[in-house]
C-alpha cells in the first residue's frame, strides 16, 4: 500500500505532470502542502486530458446551438432532438496513447468508455464508429498495431452488442510511434428522460456501481497528456483492461434503474476514475462530496487511497440516488451481478473530503478543483501557406495512375477491417460500411440516423483553416449524399504539443475553420474531445481534427446509396469539373508528393449544391449518389462501379486535361445517376438553383471507360481496390 504521508518534492510534482507554477497555484489555493493523495487528485484534474487547459479558450469559440440541440458540450455527451420525443445522444473520444502501448486493450477500452458516456445519459447505444490512423505501411510496428486495435474495437463492440457501422483507416509516416484511435458512439433516448451529472440535494447517498476497482489505468489520464519517448512500452500498466460482458450488464442495470426514478445524478468513471466523476458531480451541482474509500469494492488487496482515487478500472459508474429508493436500486444491481456500494454522501460545504482507514486523506475545495484549473492562452504562430503547386506532370500511363489511386493504402477497400466488426446486430443497420455514411433505422419507426467520421489530415497540415473547414464540409456532404439532414457534430481534435507555437497555431486555425464551417452549414458542435501531445521524440502527428456527424432521414425509404444500379442510367456531375490538384491523392499515390495548397472550401457552394442534391434524393429522382473527395472524380466513379458491380462510360471535354479532370479534388461536388428521361429536367432545375450540373456519361455493363483515354475492366479495378489491405496483413 502506498502511504499518504510521502514528502512532496519538486521531482514528485514533475512526475505528476504539474509545472512548478501550477504547484504554486495549488499551494495558494489550499494554503498548505497537499497530501500525496491530494497531489494525485490535482494531477488528475489539472492534466490536459481532463482540464483542457490549452484548448478551452478556443473551444469556447465554436458554435454549439441550433433548433435541434438539446444538450451541448459539458455533459457526458451531446444530445439532439429528432422528433417524436426522441433524442440522439452521441460523442467521440480518443484512446490514442493506450492504443500504442497495448493495442487490443487500448482500443477496446476506448470503445467501452465512449459507450458509457452515451448510456450514462439514459440512451441505449445503437451504433458505434471509429477513425484509425497508423504509420506508413513500412513501419515495423504497423501490423502489430493494426491487428491489435482492430481486434480490440471488434472484440469489445461485438461482445457488448452494438453495431460498428462506419469509420475510416488512414496511413502516414507521421503516425509512427503515435497511432490514433478515435471512437464514437450513438445512442437513442427519450428526449424528456435524459440523465445529467450535477448532484442535487444534501445528505443523499453517493453510490458506486459496476465492476470492482483495481490498479489498472492509474495515471492513465496523465499519460494521455504527455508526449512519448523511447520508454513508451514501460507505460503499459497505465492502460486499462476492459470487460464488455460486464459493461453490457452495467448498461441494462443502469437503464432499468433509470426507469424507477431513483437516479438523481449519474457520471461515468472514465478518465481519472473516481476522482473526476465525484468532483464533476459535486462541483456542477454546487455541492460537496464526502467519500469513505473503505466502502469502495476492490479486486486487489491493500489498495491505497491514492490508488483508488486514480484507478481507471473500467465498467464503473457513480450515482447520486434518491435515498427512499436505495434498496430498489441495490436489488437491480445485485440481479445483474454487479457491485452496489454506498461510498459517500453529498454535503453543503463545497469540500471534497476523502476518508480511508478512519483518516481524512484529502480535503479540497471541490469547485476550484475544476474551475481553478489552469487555462492557458498559449503563444501561437499562424502557419505559412503552402506555395502554389508547380511542376504538375501528367502520368505516363493513365490506367496505371487510376489503379494506383484506387488501390492506395488510404483509398483501398477497408473490408478486411470492418468485416471483423458486427455491423448488423440489433437488426436496424440499413447501410453498412463502404458508403458515404452509415444508416441506422430508429427501431419501431421508419426514421433513420445517418452517421460518418471524416478528416483529411494532409489538408489540415497544408492549411489548417481550409483543412478544418473541409473536414466539416465533407462530413456534411457524406450525410447529405445518403439523403439525410445534417444535424450536429462531435469532434476529436488530435494534435501535437501545444507548448510549441507552430503546433498551437495549427490548432487555432483549424478551430477557426471548423467554427466557420459549422456556422455556415448550421451544423453545431455538441460534444467532443481534445487529444494533445500526440508526438514521439519531438515528432508530431499530422494535425487530425476528426469530425463525427449525425443526420436525420425522416423516411428511410428515401435513402440513397452510392452503387450504380441500372445499365443505361445517366451520370451527372454536380458542382463542375475539377481543376485543383494541390495535396491531391494523385500527387501522393503516383508521384510521392504532398505539396501545394489544399482545395478551397466555398461554404455557400457546399450548402447550395448539397441542398439541391438532398432534394433530388427526397424526390426520388436519383438512382445513386456519391460525394467527391479524396481521389477526385475517378475514385468516386470507381467506388460506384465496384459497389454496383456495373461499369460506366464517361466523356471528358476536349479543352480539359484528362488526368486533372479525373483526379482534381475540388469541393462541393457529387456524382449522381438518374434514369435517362429525368436527366434533362434535373440539369434545368440545377441551372435555376445556380448549381453546376453536367451530363458526363452513362452506366454500362462491365468496365470503366474514359472515352479516348482508357478502358479499365471491373476486375482490374476490383483487384486494385480489394487486394492491398488483405495482402498487407496476411503476414501478421
Amino acid at each position: 500500500m502506498i502511504p499518504n504521508d510521502i514528502k512532496i518534492t519538486d521531482e514528485l510534482v514533475a512526475e505528476h505532470g504539474l509545472k512548478p507554477e501550477e504547484y504554486e497555484r495549488i499551494l495558494e489555493l489550499i494554503g498548505r502542502e497537499p497530501t500525496f493523495t491530494e497531489l494525485g487528485i490535482f494531477s488528475a484534474m489539472w492534466n490536459e486530458h481532463c482540464s483542457y487547459k490549452s484548448s478551452k479558450l478556443w473551444l469556447k469559440t465554436l458554435p454549439t446551438e441550433s433548433e435541434c440541440v438539446l444538450i451541448g458540450p459539458g455533459e457526458n455527451a451531446g444530445a439532439v432532438d429528432i422528433g417524436d420525443n426522441q433524442a440522439i445522444i452521441f460523442k467521440m473520444e480518443s484512446h490514442n496513447h493506450p492504443s500504442f502501448i497495448e493495442p487490443y486493450q487500448g482500443a477496446a477500452t476506448g470503445v467501452g468508455g465512449i459507450l458509457r458516456d452515451v448510456f450514462t445519459m439514459g440512451a441505449r447505444p445503437i451504433a458505434s464508429l471509429n477513425a484509425l490512423f497508423f504509420g506508413a505501411p513500412d513501419y515495423d510496428k504497423n501490423k502489430h498495431l493494426i491487428s491489435g486495435v482492430v481486434a480490440g474495437v471488434g472484440g469489445y463492440g461485438n461482445c457488448f452488442g452494438v453495431p460498428t457501422v462506419g469509420g475510416s483507416v488512414n496511413f502516414h509516416k507521421r503516425y509512427e510511434g503515435n497511432n490514433l484511435t478515435n471512437a464514437m458512439a450513438i445512442g437513442l433516448a427519450d428526449a424528456d428522460k435524459i440523465f445529467l451529472s450535477p448532484a442535487k440535494g444534501v445528505g443523499r447517498p453517493v453510490v458506486y456501481l459496476g465492476a470492482k476497482t483495481g490498479r489498472d489505468g492509474i495515471h492513465g489520464a496523465s499519460m494521455a497528456s504527455a508526449e512519448f519517448a523511447d520508454d513508451a512500452d514501460e507505460k503499459r500498466p497505465t492502460v486499462q483492461v476492459g470487460d464488455p460482458f460486464t459493461e453490457k450488464c452495467l448498461l441494462e442495470a443502469c437503464l432499468e434503474l433509470m426507469e424507477t426514478g431513483a437516479v438523481i445524478a449519474i457520471q461515468d468513471m472514465g478518465a481519472a476514475g473516481l476522482t473526476c466523476s465525484a468532483v464533476e458531480m459535486g462541483a456542477s451541482g454546487g455541492l460537496g462530496v464526502k467519500l469513505d474509500l473503505n466502502k469502495v469494492p476492490c479486486r486487489e488487496e491493500r489498495m491505497s487511497a491514492y490508488e483508488m482515487m486514480l484507478s481507471e478500472s473500467q465498467e464503473r459508474m457513480l450515482m447520486v440516488l434518491d435515498p427512499a429508493k436505495e434498496k430498489i436500486a441495490e436489488a437491480i444491481f445485485i440481479k445483474w451481478g454487479l457491485d452496489f456500494a454506498v461510498v459517500g454522501e453529498t454535503t453543503d460545504d463545497l469540500r471534497f473530503s476523502i476518508w480511508h482507514d478512519n483518516e481524512e486523506v484529502a480535503n479540497l475545495p471541490i469547485k476550484e478543483l475544476g474551475d481553478e484549473a489552469p487555462e492557458y492562452d498559449r503563444p501561437w504562430i499562424e502557419p505559412t501557406p503552402q506555395a502554389p503547386l508547380s511542376d504538375l506532370k501528367a502520368p505516363d500511363d493513365l490506367t496505371q495512375a487510376v489503379l494506383q489511386v484506387v488501390g492506395s493504402p488510404d483509398n483501398c477497400s477497408k473490408r478486411w477491417v470492418w468485416e471483423q466488426y458486427d455491423q448488423l446486430i440489433q437488426s436496424n443497420t440499413a447501410q453498412i460500411p463502404g458508403g458515404d455514411a452509415a444508416v441506422v433505422r430508429i427501431n419501431g419507426t421508419n426514421k433513420a440516423i445517418a452517421t460518418c467520421a471524416d478528416v483529411t489530415p494532409r489538408y489540415v497540415e497544408a492549411d489548417p483553416f481550409e483543412g478544418g473547414k473541409q473536414a466539416v464540409a465533407e462530413c456534411w456532404r457524406n450525410l447529405t449524399a445518403v439523403g439525410a439532414d445534417p444535424l450536429a457534430i462531435t469532434d476529436n481534435l488530435n494534435f501535437g504539443n501545444p507548448e510549441r507555437p507552430e503546433i498551437m497555431g495549427t490548432f487555432v486555425m483549424a478551430i477557426k475553420g471548423i467554427g466557420e464551417a459549422c456556422r455556415a452549414l448550421n451544423f453545431p458542435v455538441v460534444s467532443g474531445n481534445v487529444s494533445l501531445y500526440n508526438e514521439t521524440n519531438g515528432k508530431a502527428i499530422l494535425p487530425t481534427p476528426t469530425i463525427g456527424g449525425v443526420g436525420l432521414l425522416p423516411n428511410l425509404d428515401d435513402m440513397a446509396t452510392l452503387a450504380f444500379k441500372n445499365e443505361g442510367d445517366t451520370i451527372i456531375l454536380i458542382g463542375g469539373h475539377g481543376t485543383h490538384m494541390g495535396q491531391s491523392a494523385f500527387l501522393r499515390d503516383t508521384q510521392g508528393r504532398e505539396d501545394g495548397p489544399p482545395p478551397v472550401v466555398d461554404l455557400e457552394k457546399e450548402k447550395n449544391n448539397g441542398n439541391f442534391v438532398r432534394n433530388l434524393i427526397r424526390s426520388g429522382d436519383t438512382t445513386a449518389v456519391h460525394d467527391i473527395s479524396d481521389g477526385g472524380l475517378v475514385l468516386a466513379l470507381s467506388d460506384m462501379a465496384l459497389a454496383g458491380n456495373i461499369g460506366a462510360k464517361i466523356t471528358i471535354p476536349d479543352d480539359q486535361e484528362a488526368f486533372v479532370t479525373l483526379f482534381a479534388e475540388d469541393q462541393a461536388r457529387y456524382v449522381l445517376t438518374c434514369s435517362p428521361d429525368k436527366a434533362t429536367q434535373i440539369i434545368r432545375d440545377a441551372e435555376t438553383a445556380n448549381v453546376p450540373a453536367t451530363k458526363i456519361g452513362t452506366v454500362i455493363s462491365s468496365a470503366l471507360i474514359i472515352e479516348g483515354h482508357t478502358t479499365i475492366s471491373l476486375n482490374m479495378l476490383k483487384s486494385a481496390h480489394e487486394d492491398w489491405l488483405p495482402d498487407y496483413m496476411a503476414e501478421v
